[in-house]
């Protein structure tokens, strides 16, 4: 029987080394290369590195207009053939031997194809998906895996957000694989330097964008919950944007506008939702001066 085929889904601008290295440990450490794909996203001004590619794995080129984080995520989701997707970066690389074969093990283990999966960065490890991996059934559920408005970050907790109110819900469809290491090379870690690139992405830009998409998150959980009871789903729709309301000018507002749609968001575990409460008061606050730094 032939494996499930991957596609590995990067944008990515100005780092065309790093993007070569990636190649290099994915060649590395595939079982089988002839069943994966890369799909990069390169803006159009980025003309050193539209020469990317490899001899050794598919690699498909899309070339375009700059455009928010999601945009790019979505617009490679478009051009792979993939039975898996991965989101990856161009600042991580991969290694574990035969990581392939431990994730198709996993996909051919849910019978609905219904799951959200992350190895180990080796940095948020078990506590957040850095890397989603999910399946093509269940980026074709959530309607919009990689919603637009995300600029640059808050992909991965949006992702993580919505399985959370699934497991919550006694379907826990979360698959963290310890053993795969995508290891991120962020500078946060220590690992890199503070380049152009992470420079000029708003490190505090999506705080607000995700807030605004809570509903998005309950609808498209619902949506999910009805498929895992046998239900027949709600009638296709686009995931409602949200309006992105105004930043809190001050921070009693800030804590009390958490306090309403963090902490008491009843569809989700409490310790997830006092975690994003405590998390984003300290982000509103080290965006402002007034803590830093609170978050890593």
């Amino acid at each position: 029987m032939t494996h499930p085929f991957v596609s590995l889904l990067m944008p990515t601008r100005d780092r065309p080394t790093l993007v070569d290295r990636f190649i290099k440990s994915l060649v590395t450490h595939t079982n089988d290369l002839i069943q994966v794909e890369i799909i990069l996203y390169i803006d159009e001004d980025d003309t050193d590195s539209h020469h990317l590619g490899s001899d050794d794995v598919s690699v498909v080129t899309i070339i375009g207009p700059r455009m928010s984080m999601g945009c790019y995520n979505s617009a490679c989701l478009e051009k792979a053939r993939g039975d898996i997707i991965i989101l990856v970066n161009d600042d991580m690389v991969i290694g574990t031997q035969d990581w392939d074969i431990r994730i198709i093990n996993l996909h051919a283990s849910v019978p609905d194809k219904i799951y959200l999966a992350y190895g180990n960065d080796l940095f948020k490890k078990g506590n957040l998906c850095t890397f989603p991996i999910l399946s093509r059934r269940t980026c074709e559920l959530l309607l919009e895996p990689y919603p637009k408005e995300y600029q640059g970050a808050f992909i991965d907790y949006h992702l993580f957000d919505i399985f959370k109110r699934l497991q919550y819900a006694g379907f826990d469809r979360l698959y963290y694989l310890d053993d795969v290491i995508f290891e991120h090379l962020h500078y946060r870690t220590g690992k890199a330097l503070f380049d152009d690139t992470y420079q000029k992405r708003g490190r505090f830009a999506d705080d607000h964008t995700f807030l605004a998409l809570i509903n998005s998150r309950k609808k498209v959980a619902t949506r999910l919950l009805q498929v895992l009871r046998g239900e027949e789903p709600e009638v296709l729709y686009c995931p409602e944007s949200g309006k992105i309301e105004k930043v809190p000018e001050t921070l009693f507002k800030a804590i009390a506008e958490f306090t309403r749609k963090l902490l008491f968001d009843c569809g989700l575990p409490f310790r997830w939702r006092a975690y994003l409460w405590v998390w984003f008061i300290g982000r509103y606050m080290a965006g402002r001066g007034m803590l830093w730094p609170f978050v890593r």
